[in-house]
């Protein structure tokens, strides 16, 4: 079983990630973010950005969405907040700090849900995707785009070995694609409808769940 983060942990990690997020992160990340947005555009309407950071992806969105954005760490979300002002993103409904285990939303509040790069940062995930699946209107689809770990061979034994040190930095790198597929299962009213591998490396990968 793969270690849990503490919420604590999380902070820390993202308060010291803020002022250099963007700049070691941003390209890396670029083309699955894009993907996510595309993804979450075949719906649109109301979409939650579950992890916003620092608001990185929310230009990038159709002025036609409105966009309602989330994230543990204040001094990442100060940083959304001035890109919203810099960009006059109206369709920005709110941006607030949030645990995303517990979201302050109504039920079936979204018409998507978009989490990039997070499930594997969050103390417990599949309390997480509850969330997710409880906030979203039936017919809608969570979309997910993170660092799915290896099954076997040399990448899954350098993942084991480098997560004491990925803990203290926000994440764990040894999450695989079955502990989603698993959930799924036992949750019984959403399914995996899409899992792509994106770049870099295919390491990472787009999924998406649709809610019935």
């Amino acid at each position: 079983m793969e270690a849990e983060l503490s919420r604590g942990t999380i902070e820390k990690a993202y308060a010291r990630w803020a002022p250099v997020y963007d700049i070691v992160f941003g390209a890396v990340f670029d083309r699955g973010r894009r993907a996510a947005i595309v993804a979450a555009e075949r719906i649109g309407g109301r979409i939650l950005e579950v992890g916003v950071g620092t608001g990185i992806s929310l230009p990038d969105y159709k002025r036609s969405n409105r966009l309602v954005g989330v994230d543990i760490s204040e001094p990442m979300l100060r940083k959304a907040l001035a890109r919203v002002a810099e960009h006059n993103l109206e369709n920005v409904e709110t941006l607030a700090v949030m645990d995303a285990e517990h979201l302050a939303f109504p039920d079936n509040s979204f018409d998507v849900v978009v989490a990039q790069y997070v499930i594997t940062a969050v103390p417990n995930p599949e309390a997480t995707l509850d969330e997710f699946s409880r906030v979203l209107k039936p017919g809608g689809e969570i979309v997910l785009v993170n660092h799915i770990g290896a099954e076997s061979g040399p990448r899954a034994l350098f993942e084991k070995g480098f997560a004491p040190l990925a803990r203290r930095l926000g994440w764990r790198p040894e999450f695989r694609f079955g502990r989603l597929a698993d959930w799924a299962a036992r949750h019984g009213g959403v399914r995996v409808i899409e899992r792509r591998a994106m770049p870099p490396l295919g390491h990472f990968s787009l999924i998406r769940f649709a809610r019935a």
